[in-house]
């Protein structure tokens, strides 16, 4: 197992993060997370947007299953399949109560929904204590630092990163995504994750797959070297700029 403590410590040392990274897990099998150590579980509803929130503020562990999330919810997060009851159900509140002004747009949005494969069990934990593999690693900061670590994963091996607005959901932005397609997600958090997540004003979140969170602490690092860190600091407009391009960026 890669060393996800090394790798968490680091993005938070390199970036400055307020919150901890998060690893998301899926399980098949509801028993199968039931050996991981400090595992809490609940006898109540959540939104999953909240539950992010636990992990990186408060540092817990948390394993949910299908009885934990509300229908929507679950299909977003891998504990439910999609049927096209529950599309019509969800266009109808939608186009009724908030986000769309006709189902047929609320229906064009669900049609570009990736979707996890559903499992019974899910399990989020903060990426330093983490005793699994993650399928997903979250990220949380602000455009700067999410500016940065992007930088860091182009820094060797460099690739196009695009990302997507889907608008209410936007977990799918990023954490279905991501597991879907494989590669990084940036993500504007929804209203959603804002009101019953405590995501703030500045943030925003970028879903990583595993094999992405040590390339992007090395390319942080080669960064780093170089004197591009955060926080990026001003030179300001009114400034004489042909000493710091002399010596760029430090």
């Amino acid at each position: 197992m890669a060393n996800w403590a090394e790798f968490a410590l680091e993005l938070e040392r390199l970036l400055r993060l307020t919150t901890r990274p998060i690893a998301y897990k899926k399980f098949e099998k509801a028993a199968e997370m039931e050996k991981i150590p400090k595992l809490q579980k609940f006898d109540r509803a959540f939104n999953f947007c909240q539950l992010p929130s636990l992990v990186r503020r408060a540092g817990w562990t948390i394993g949910i299953t299908r009885n934990n999330l509300g229908e929507r919810c679950a299909r977003l997060s891998g504990l439910a399949a999609t049927t096209d009851e529950a599309k019509q159900r969800e266009a109808e509140t939608f186009a009724r109560v908030s986000w769309f002004g006709t189902k047929e747009d609320a229906l064009k949005q669900q049609a570009d929904y990736p979707l996890i494969p559903p499992g019974e069990a899910v399990v989020l934990a903060p990426l330093q204590f983490v005793s699994f593999e993650p399928d997903v690693v979250l990220v949380y900061g602000n455009p700067a630092q999410m500016s940065l670590l992007m930088n860091g994963i182009q820094f060797t091996d460099y690739e196009l990163l695009q990302f997507s607005f889907i608008g209410e959901g936007a977990c799918t932005d990023s954490l279905a995504k991501c597991y879907v397609t494989g590669k990084p997600s940036l993500a504007i958090p929804c209203t959603g994750e804002r009101r019953f997540g405590s995501v703030t004003d500045d943030e925003l979140v970028i879903a990583l797959p595993p094999g992405a969170v040590g390339h992007a602490v090395e390319g942080l690092k080669g960064l780093y070297a170089r004197g591009l860190r955060y926080p990026i600091w001003f030179i300001g407009p009114e400034c004489d700029q042909n000493t710091s391009l002399a010596n760029p960026y430090r």
